[in-house]
């Protein structure tokens, strides 16, 4: 009951902030609180980020997951990776990299690749890997949102939100330690200290080490995340979260086949022989230092309007050893190439959103309208890139081995560097957006984004970037069957990318630079979403077709040059099931097929008529089913199963390199645990039948082999 009440708290303060404390608000939202914490563990009802305004899930046109902190605990949740397990069409192409600028681990959505780069609806850079503790739930938000977020840091396929813990005015914490296969101890504390009725503290930090399942490779991080709410009064609030993260890692270098030559490869059985194999030392580390802070001030202007004042900033270091291994295309050997990376990406962005909840005649209308600013800076200072020796797989022989310390490396680099750089983007935007309910059951959506981009590629050079300006619409429709139970919708929405200067043909061998138009994507949708049964079933499905146009193209008349006017096409069918058959027995599942074609592009690139290689699996299963004994003997007991599936993957796809396939897998995963007021005790098991597996994007990665976590947390 004391967390009962603990959450149903921290909702109301997070409502009131909004402007919604009403004494039915109140009462609607202790009933929500109370239904999620004894049976719906696995999702949120409503969101305040995905529309930038309170809005059910049922009467939201967009399609969107949430991963919530209490599936996390249930499954010893670890890693970023193992969270977006749980989310419907979401599959890892890369993990983290710890290179500067695009460092962080990339997905697949909806047939693009996109990196979790959002936190709390606000931008949040991170160059290594995210740590768990501090999510309350994991927003994966499908389609090109472009209207409501930009284009900067999502992707067409959808966007990665993290919406991160709150104080609130209960006492309350818990301490855990993790102990697992690989050398593996984390340790964790989450701890909420109301300072007085009006002031709240909370805290949550991790510290972690692991190795790698491979001979060499290991992380080790440390991370907190202090925040403070303050209620000045009945209409003016403030909400400060800052996030400090130390992550120190040696990363197995990425293995690409090779893009420019036909493909020497065709079966698996040679990366499947040297799958332990790292091809690097714990010696050759990367370091990742980060920092995010998020400063907002709500205000109630009104019974009808709140305003909401955003400051977010961001600093995402990289300083260490970077490498790759690239094919020889001879069928067996890679190349090793190793820089010295020193890198640093900075962010701020101001947002000012005034949200409304009034009627016009008899018409509600909820409406957020605001003007949003985003500067980032990408510094480099590194290295150059130098050869460190070659791998052979048939022989599984490294004739670089005796190198990979810092000071064979150092010595390799010594006298080489890459001029230093400073690139520079600014968005200046303006958004509105109007939910209209023309009855209880029928509403409609109307929103609108106008973006305009400057930047500078060089502050040495002093490369100025021509402004440009993008539009983009989004429209959506939902009609309530049955009210609060059933609704269909269907939405219209747009994307857009802004695209870097280049070079276009000046006759057959010569460029001249030039500016190119902004990418546009489109997406026409539609489908069903159900809470049934008293809410025992909640459930999306739904069919997509995204359109993108104006994507550059290599010049058929110069191979120096591009010119715009590529197509993609992706469209699919996703359905994500959230059950609550009886009490204490709770499933999460989805399915998603994605068939992506690009549809037109220059006939010598080789991409005319494949799938994209950014695209990943067509088909991913996702599935988690716990029972929690309630009553009885074996009260407080739970058992967990589940798993996921993907199909085969065409990591490299090129008419003119040729095709190869990364294997189809089957991934099950189980835990066994015990909960009381007090006590946590959960042990884990992933990857259960130790299945060889790999992901890529014109890689091939294997993936970590069995792996044993045992849990205890002490709560107070």
């Amino acid at each position: 009951m004391k967390t009962i009440t603990t959450l149903a708290t921290a909702f109301l303060v997070s409502m009131a902030a909004f402007g919604q404390e009403t004494k039915k608000d109140t009462i609607n939202a202790l009933k929500e609180v109370e239904i999620n914490n004894n049976k719906y563990k696995y999702k949120r009802e409503k969101s305040t980020t995905v529309s930038k305004m309170p809005l059910n899930n049922i009467e939201n046109p967009q399609v969107y997951n949430t991963v919530t902190s209490e599936l996390l605990k249930e499954q010893v949740v670890t890693n970023f990776n193992d969270a977006l397990k749980n989310a419907t069409g979401v599959t890892r192409l890369w993990e983290s990299t710890g290179r500067g600028g695009d460092g962080a681990e990339f997905y697949t959505m909806r047939g693009f690749s996109v990196q979790p780069t959002m936190v709390n609806g606000l931008p949040g850079i991170n160059n290594g890997s995210i740590d768990p503790i501090n999510v309350d739930n994991i927003e994966v938000i499908k389609g090109p949102s472009g209207t409501l977020f930009g284009s900067s840091l999502i992707s067409y396929g959808g966007l990665i939100n993290i919406v991160t813990k709150k104080p609130h005015q209960n006492f309350s914490g818990e301490i855990g330690y993790n102990a697992g296969t690989y050398g593996m101890d984390r340790i964790t504390a989450d701890v909420n200290v109301p300072l007085n009725k009006d002031v709240a503290v909370r805290i949550t930090s991790a510290y972690q080490n692991e190795n790698s399942f491979q001979d060499a490779g290991f992380s080790k991080s440390i991370f907190v995340a202090p925040s403070l709410s303050y209620k000045v009064n009945d209409k003016l609030s403030f909400l400060i979260n800052t996030e400090f993260t130390n992550r120190t890692s040696a990363n197995a270098p990425m293995i690409f086949l090779s893009r420019y030559s036909p493909l020497s490869f065709n079966s698996i059985d040679l990366f499947e022989q040297n799958y332990k194999k790292s091809y690097t030392s714990n010696e050759l580390t990367i370091s990742n230092p980060t920092f995010n802070l998020q400063a907002q001030m709500l205000y109630k202007l009104s019974d009808n309007w709140t305003s909401q004042t955003v400051l977010s900033r961001s600093n995402s270091k990289t300083n260490g050893y970077y490498s790759y291994l690239w094919d020889s295309a001879n069928g067996d050997e890679f190349t090793r190439f190793i820089s010295k990376r020193n890198g640093q990406t900075l962010a701020t962005d101001i947002q000012q959103n005034f949200i409304g909840d009034f009627k016009i005649g008899n018409l509600k209308n909820r409406m957020v309208i605001g003007i949003d600013y985003y500067a980032q800076n990408i510094l480099n200072a590194s290295n150059n890139w130098v050869g460190a020796g070659t791998i052979s797989l048939v022989n599984q022989t490294d004739s670089g081995a005796a190198n990979l310390t810092q000071a064979g490396i150092d010595n390799l680099l010594a006298g080489t560097f890459e001029p230093n750089s400073d690139t520079e983007s600014q968005v200046v935007s303006a958004y509105v957006s109007d939910v209209i309910n023309i009855t209880n059951k029928l509403s409609v959506i109307a929103s609108l984004r106008v973006d305009e981009f400057r930047g500078k590629t060089s502050a040495y050079a002093a490369e100025e970037v021509k402004s440009q300006i993008a539009v983009s619409p989004k429209f959506g429709a939902v009609y309530q069957i049955i009210e609060n139970k059933v609704s269909v919708f269907g939405n219209y929405m747009n994307g857009f990318k802004n695209i870097e200067p280049g070079q276009r043909a000046d006759g057959p061998t010569n460029t001249v630079a030039t500016t190119f138009d902004p990418e546009q994507a489109n997406q026409y949708e539609f489908g069903l979403k159900t809470n049934l049964y008293k809410d025992i079933i909640s459930a999306s499905l739904s069919y997509y077709d995204i359109n993108v146009k104006n994507r550059l193209m290599a010049d058929a008349t110069n191979p120096n040059a591009s010119v715009q006017g590529g197509e993609v096409e992706s469209k699919g069918v996703e359905l994500s099931v959230t059950v609550n058959p009886i009490k204490g027995f709770n499933i999460i599942g989805g399915y998603s097929y994605n068939d992506s074609e690009v549809t037109k592009d220059n006939t010598d690139s080789g991409y005319l008529g494949l799938r994209p290689e950014e695209a990943g699996p067509k088909t991913l299963v996702n599935l988690w089913a716990n029972y929690f004994f309630t009553e009885g003997k074996l009260k407080g007991f739970g058992l967990g199963i589940g798993g996921n599936h993907a199909s085969e993957h065409k990591t490299l796809n090129r008419a003119n390199i040729g095709t190869f396939a990364l294997p189809d897998y089957t991934i099950l995963n189980s835990a066994l645990s015990y909960n009381n007021d007090k006590f946590n005790i959960t042990l884990k098991v992933n990857n259960l039948f130790n299945e060889k597996y790999y992901t890529g994007w014109s890689t091939v990665t294997p993936q970590r082999l069995r792996s044993l976590t045992a849990g205890l947390t002490y709560k107070f």
